[in-house]
């Protein structure tokens, strides 16, 4: 990727892969939705991609988001299209409030704390969220989501993980609408593989147990791996260096 090209240039570049790699699995490129991962870059950055045509944007952290999304739509104005705001990172209980109030859709549920808090919040502002379930498929130590390394094989941890989707499901504020994950960083493009894989078995698993939810999402894939993702089933994917550049 070339940091001296523009933002556009760059978006458009990956669109071209995501179709690619769509094609390539015998999917239709139109069901990979890209979700362009702004954290730490200024408003500037993010008006920049909304004028190239992107429209999903993701945060990380609720208080970053709760500072830019008002500054994004007040230099939006009246525009009719709004930009679509994602919550892709780890969520504290006490900061629930913030994503209730500026994001449109949570990525990182991984406890029934959370997801209780978040619930209460949304029907007290009159909404139901769209979230996403985090399961740690990988089992690093790391990493957020719900513990379901090995829930092919391991009845204990299909139970658990079970028995909280069963409460989550029936929270009326919240709409469980599938799975994310991260993958761990690694040069072995098979264990990436088994690791989507293994979560879009996991999402299948769940829609069987549970049919009242959608699942019709995966989030799953950033800039190093969402090729490898979209092979597997991938619906979202969360990029931000591959558009943006690196880190500021």
């Amino acid at each position: 990727m070339n940091n001296s090209s523009t933002i556009a240039a760059r978006l458009q570049d990956v669109h071209v892969r995501i179709a690619e790699a769509a094609l390539r699995a015998g999917r239709d490129p139109a069901d990979v939705r890209l979700v362009a991962v702004s954290k730490t870059f200024p408003i500037e950055a993010i008006l920049e991609a909304y004028a190239a045509g992107q429209r999903d944007f993701g945060e990380n952290r609720p208080e970053e988001g709760a500072t830019k999304i008002p500054l994004v739509e007040e230099h939006l104005g009246t525009n009719p299209v709004k930009p679509v705001w994602h919550m892709i990172g780890h969520v504290q209980s006490r900061k629930a409030d913030l994503v209730v109030a500026h994001f449109d859709i949570v990525h990182a549920v991984d406890r029934l704390k959370l997801a209780t808090r978040l619930n209460q919040l949304a029907c007290e502002a009159g909404r139901q969220i769209p979230i996403l379930l985090e399961c740690n498929v990988s089992g690093e130590a790391s990493k957020y989501g719900y513990a379901a390394a090995g829930w092919e094989a391991e009845l204990a941890v299909r139970q658990a993980l079970r028995a909280e989707v069963a409460l989550v499901v029936q929270l009326p504020g919240l709409r469980v609408e599938g799975l994310m994950t991260v993958a761990p960083i690694s040069d072995d493009a098979r264990m990436t593989q088994r690791v989507f894989a293994s979560l879009r078995g996991l999402r299948d698993y769940l829609r069987e147990e549970f049919p009242v939810a959608d699942w019709t999402h995966l989030s799953m894939g950033m800039s190093d791996d969402f090729e490898a993702a979209i092979a597997e089933g991938a619906t979202l994917v969360r990029i931000g260096r591959a558009i943006f550049g690196a880190r500021l």
